[in-house]
């Protein structure tokens, strides 16, 4: 795990953060809330915050191409005007935690633990990303709900 210490404020995180690795993770969210895994990730501490990166060019492209069809596909049923908007956090969520646990139930997997293996799995059953019935991954999306947090006891 990479550390970059020292106290900064959110315009000087997101300076060092796009600076410091191009190849940051698509489905960051996702890993860092615990939806998903990839053993192709690499945490990043930078300062008191975590990010992701990731170790394969060729996993990188490939969950590119992923993120930004759900993305697209899913820009009706999270109630958007038009693609290429950019996602409020909630609905982000819904996009890679949804859409990666539908995509792995389509490649036979239980959940998307590796996210890296569930779409090359997914595209061993589908032949390619474009081939998988995004229709299904979209209800999955949509359906998706965020946990929330009682405002009780927290310690449990």
């Amino acid at each position: 795990m990479a550390i970059l210490a020292g106290h900064m404020d959110e315009d000087e995180f997101k300076g060092i953060y796009s600076g410091y690795d191009a190849q940051r993770c698509h489905f960051n969210k996702a890993i860092l809330l615990g939806c998903a895994g990839c053993s192709r990730s690499q945490r990043v501490l930078i300062a008191e915050r975590e990010a992701i990166s990731c170790q394969s060019r060729v996993g990188h492209a490939r969950c590119g191409e992923v993120i930004m069809t759900l993305r697209e596909k899913a820009v009706f049923a999270l109630g958007m005007t038009q693609p290429g908007q950019s996602l409020p956090h909630g609905k982000e969520v819904k996009v890679e935690c949804g859409g990666l646990g539908a995509v792995a139930h389509l490649a036979g997997r239980s959940g998307p633990e590796d996210i890296d293996g569930v779409l090359q799995e997914a595209i061993r059953r589908f032949g390619t990303l474009a081939g998988l019935p995004y229709e299904e991954v979209v209800r999955s999306i949509s359906r998706y709900s965020l946990r929330r947090r009682s405002r009780g006891n927290r310690d449990q």
